[in-house]
């Protein structure tokens, strides 16, 4: 059995990212970009257990959680924020919510919060599929649920971004990625700031790849990357 998740999150990046390494991590995953499409999905789901970003258009975190608990008192919530002030987590707990998790954080914390509550109110958490969260390559191996990268010589804890740049060129593994593809997929538009944010991550990542020489993270001027492997 697939437990049902409400993820409620308007920033799409995290979305996709996050939405990703919770089906990946044996959950199913209903998600809302905005606080009122979070309510629909609410009542036709019937979800678990909701993940709720506490800025939202429409409908904020806060008000979603009360309106939620009008209709049922016992699914766990969790609230995130890139707020942690104490009146803002005070008013999460009065609105409904059972835990906090502020932002940024790891897909492995909010799976162990998420473990915590399920089991707490009364269900056994999904049996998480780590084999489906590694990837393979060369001598390295990527764990997109923890965001963690391992080389031949480190372990380095990698950003929500590197962790999409890097599974997007092992998808694409000895072929070409595209600047164009990976800005729109990730960043959401190829304006040029984001342009030269992803040059700054890449060069992050190439630096650790040398680790390993069987691995070449290459840049094809103004085309785009190659991961070869």
């Amino acid at each position: 059995m697939k437990y049902k998740v409400l993820y409620a999150e308007d920033e799409a990046t995290l979305a996709e990212i996050i939405g990703d390494g919770l089906k990946s991590s044996g959950y199913e995953v209903a998600l809302a970009t905005d606080g009122q499409k979070a309510l629909e999905l609410f009542r036709s789901v019937i979800p678990d257990i909701c993940v709720l970003d506490i800025m939202m258009p429409l409908k904020d975190g806060y008000t979603l959680a009360e309106d939620i608990r009008k209709m049922d008192n016992n699914v766990p919530i969790i609230f995130l924020s890139a707020k942690s002030l104490g009146d803002d987590v005070v008013k999460g707990f009065r609105s409904g919510g059972n835990d906090y998790l502020k932002k940024p954080f790891t897909m492995g914390e909010l799976l162990v919060r998420m473990d915590a509550l399920l089991t707490r109110f009364g269900s056994a958490p999904p049996q998480h599929t780590p084999s489906s969260n590694r990837k393979t390559f060369g001598g390295c191996e990527l764990n997109t649920v923890s965001q963690e990268l391992n080389t031949p010589k480190a372990s380095y804890k990698i950003s929500y971004k590197e962790t999409a740049i890097l599974e997007m060129l092992l998808e694409n593994r000895n072929d070409l990625l595209s600047r164009q593809t990976a800005l729109l997929k990730i960043w959401g538009d190829d304006s040029y700031y984001n342009t030269r944010s992803m040059d700054v991550f890449m060069s992050h990542l190439r630096k650790m790849l040398r680790d390993d020489p069987e691995v070449e993270l290459m840049s094809i001027r103004g085309i785009g990357y190659k991961l070869i492997c």
